[in-house]
């Protein structure tokens, strides 16, 4: 391998490392804290980001953030607050002073403002919107008002927005001429005189186009108006799907009250992944920076229905404890069967729960994806099926053995795809969520089905 491959790896190694926050700096900024040294724990935050700050944040004891908050008082940014980890808001917010507070919440879009204040308790709530202006506080209690994850809560109200029948170069001294433009902006909304909004035209149209042009001849082909009150996790879907940049959000009158833009649509998109999966593992939402008892009650009920599941698997094998006692090889046999069925089963409602999530499964694929997993189930079932028939044989020296653990192992994987895109499925249309409740019942399908199917044809083979 030549020495510029060499250097070329290193260089993408020290990229991918680079993402992280550096030992060597966070032990410096620490030292800075321990000794009171604002002047250089200043310099070394200058350079970091505020999603950074918040990750630096996230990952030191409560006693070394709250003296970190202290010393770097007043250039504590707005920004920071809104990449800090839910948990720790309250937190951080009760550490800082009121003006710092009110300078850090100044700079925020309204919609980062109604993300941070939305699940604070109603002290600091009112801690946050005393620091704001009249009409930036009226424009966040307006979205508070709105139901809590919906687009309501999701828009900022700042909206750079243009009569239909204005030309290229109005459009551009009017922007050139404003005071009060959001910081970050991808849109012009074109409205009718009523507020209804008709179109949208990117800015690399509009710097590309010469003065004279229409507006309304530069409008792209893609245009989805965001009800106030849709569901976020819809919105979400809208984004990825129609591949928006940024939406207009309109009121029961269709009117413009403001825009939603793919940052804050993602953040949603990520969440609702993150959310599935945790929900999947049974573990609920959380983060690293939970309490531990927060997190001890927030997994109990789900290790409490888990018990009882293996409870009722049990309650199954102790119908067969006289044939189990009579062929201990049984015992031995046992947990393959049911791992194999539970593995295969949460393969499948991983799947299907995904597809429900993006709505790729719907009812009208419902019966081809059922059937799919089953045939999936069963062909993966007939090879290993061969493969512990033979183990059974070797291992044991009985041939019908090997059989009844092959026909057991089919049977499991077929019901195993069966249970895991039914019961999901079956749970959406009951307004449960599938991510939360679907893992305990295919767990449970899986080990009753397999230790019934496996002891059951041991009783009437061997005995």
């Amino acid at each position: 391998m030549s020495d510029d491959t060499n250097a070329t790896q290193s260089e993408l190694a020290m990229d991918e490392r680079g993402y992280e926050l550096d030992r060597k700096n966070v032990a410096a900024i620490l030292y800075a804290v321990d000794v009171d040294d604002r002047d250089k724990l200043t310099e070394l935050m200058e350079p970091l980001h505020a999603a950074d700050i918040a990750d630096l944040l996230e990952q030191v004891n409560a006693f070394d953030r709250a003296r970190l908050i202290r010393l770097y008082g007043r250039e504590f940014d707005g920004e920071i607050l809104s990449e800090l980890d839910e948990s720790l808001r309250e937190e951080v917010i009760g550490v800082l002073s009121p003006q710092v507070l009110a300078d850090a919440v100044r700079d925020l879009d309204s919609d980062d403002v109604v993300d941070l204040v939305e699940d604070l308790d109603e002290p600091q709530q009112e801690a946050i919107l005393e620091a704001l202006e009249d009409s930036d506080r009226a424009a966040v209690e307006q979205a508070l008002s709105y139901p809590e994850f919906s687009a309501g809560r999701l828009m900022q109200r700042e909206v750079v927005m243009a009569p239909e029948h204005w030309t290229v170069g109005e459009a551009i001294d009017y922007l050139r001429g404003s005071d009060h433009l959001p910081e970050q902006f991808y849109h012009i909304v074109l409205v009718d005189p009523r507020l209804h909004p008709v179109g949208n035209v990117t800015l690399g149209r509009l710097m590309g186009s010469a003065r004279e042009v229409k507006l309304t001849s530069l409008i792209e082909d893609v245009f989805q108006l965001i009800p106030v009150t849709q569901d976020e996790g819809d919105v979400a879907y809208a984004f990825n799907q129609y591949h928006l940049i940024s939406a207009p959000v309109v009121d029961e009158e269709g009117r413009l009250v403001g825009v939603i833009t793919i940052d804050d649509a993602m953040a949603v998109l990520d969440e609702e992944h993150e959310e599935d999966i945790l929900r999947l593992a049974g573990v609920g939402e959380g983060s690293l920076s939970d309490k531990v008892m927060d997190t001890t009650k927030r997994r109990f009920p789900w290790l409490a229905v888990n018990l009882v599941t293996s409870i009722l698997a049990s309650l199954v094998i102790a119908q067969f404890d006289q044939i189990i006692t009579q062929f201990v090889a049984l015992a031995v046999l046992m947990p393959i069967v049911a791992s194999m069925g539970g593995n295969a089963g949460t393969q499948s409602l991983t799947v299907a729960v995904r597809a429900i999530a993006t709505k790729d499964l719907t009812g009208s694929n419902v019966w081809r994806v059922i059937r799919r997993e089953v045939l999936v189930g069963l062909l993966n079932g007939l090879i290993f099926a061969v493969v512990m028939g033979v183990v059974g044989l070797i291992w044991f020296g009985s041939p019908l053995l090997g059989y009844v653990i092959a026909v057991a192992m089919v049977v499991n994987l077929v019901v195993a795809g069966l249970a895991g895109t039914v019961i999901p499925v079956g749970l959406e249309k009951l307004g449960v969520d599938p991510a939360l409740a679907s893992g305990a019942f295919v767990t449970t399908v899986t080990d009753v089905v397999g230790f019934f199917a496996f002891l059951g044809l041991a009783s009437v083979m061997l005995l």
